[in-house]
């Protein structure tokens, strides 16, 4: 039965859901991120991996790619998607406000808006900061910002999927709290799980994230040392960002 809200937890149920919504390439970041990176030779980070959504294809291109995750669900799912895809990754629970390699990456990936689960401003810098100094000269940081314009959303979340097994999985994320000034939102989602027509388990998890502006976020890179930093809106590389656009792709340079 529920357990103690824990903050951005990806707990059990929500990891098998997240598998059986997100396919691979079933959201367009993968293939344009892929795009990017196509034959480079250098280590690739992939913060917040989950269970691999965008890590195996990229393994699967070639690429050399690590990730780290904070639920150990997620990465159990992820260790399962490199075996079955025949690929091998260097996977670590760790968090975005403490991770530590010895070795730098030529580039940091943060697809999908992942970067708004870091729901506090100063810890995000300070985040930012740390990416910073985990590339290599000359390294790349490209992040996924969702927009301002997801704030304004009821946050009202009801969805079902069955899963392999054949149990029924249910969602339901209501959004509890909207901070307008300091750009957050708190989400209470309920996962189930049915079988034969019973409850057998449940999990109570509080999605918190924090959205950034467009000048905002670009001042944030230029402030934890970043230059060069362009921005293309709704994964179009022809044109920059519009009104409309759900999803920012951030470009930043750690200079050489």
């Amino acid at each position: 039965m529920p357990t103690d809200p824990v903050t951005n937890r990806y707990g059990a149920i929500a990891a098998e859901i997240y598998d059986i919504d997100k396919p691979y390439f079933a959201l367009p970041d993968t293939a344009f991120h892929l795009e990017r990176f196509q034959n480079f030779g250098r280590p690739i980070l992939e913060p917040a991996c989950g269970s691999g959504r965008t890590l195996v294809p990229f393994l699967q291109a070639g690429l050399d790619i690590a990730g780290f995750d904070p639920s150990e669900e997620m990465l159990a799912r992820c260790r399962a998607r490199c075996a079955a895809a025949g690929v091998s990754a260097d996977l670590t629970r760790q968090r975005y406000e403490d991770f530590a390699y010895a070795r730098r990456f030529g580039a940091i990936l943060i697809p999908v808006g992942s970067f708004t689960l870091v729901d506090d401003v100063a810890a995000a810098r300070a985040v930012l900061r740390r990416f910073f100094d985990h590339l290599e000269p000359g390294g790349i940081l490209v992040v996924d910002q969702q927009g301002l314009n997801v704030l304004a959303g009821q946050g009202q979340d009801r969805r079902r999927w069955t899963a392999p097994s054949g149990d029924v999985l249910t969602c339901e994320g209501i959004r509890t709290h909207t901070d307008w000034l300091g750009q957050r939102a708190e989400t209470t989602y309920r996962y189930e799980r049915w079988r034969d027509g019973r409850l057998v388990e449940s999990q109570l998890d509080v999605m918190a994230q924090r959205y950034w502006g467009l000048e905002e976020f670009r001042l944030a890179l230029e402030a934890a040392g970043f230059t060069d930093v362009s921005v293309v809106g709704g994964y179009d590389r022809r044109r920059g960002p519009r009104t409309g656009d759900r999803v920012l792709t951030f470009e930043a340079v750690r200079p050489a």
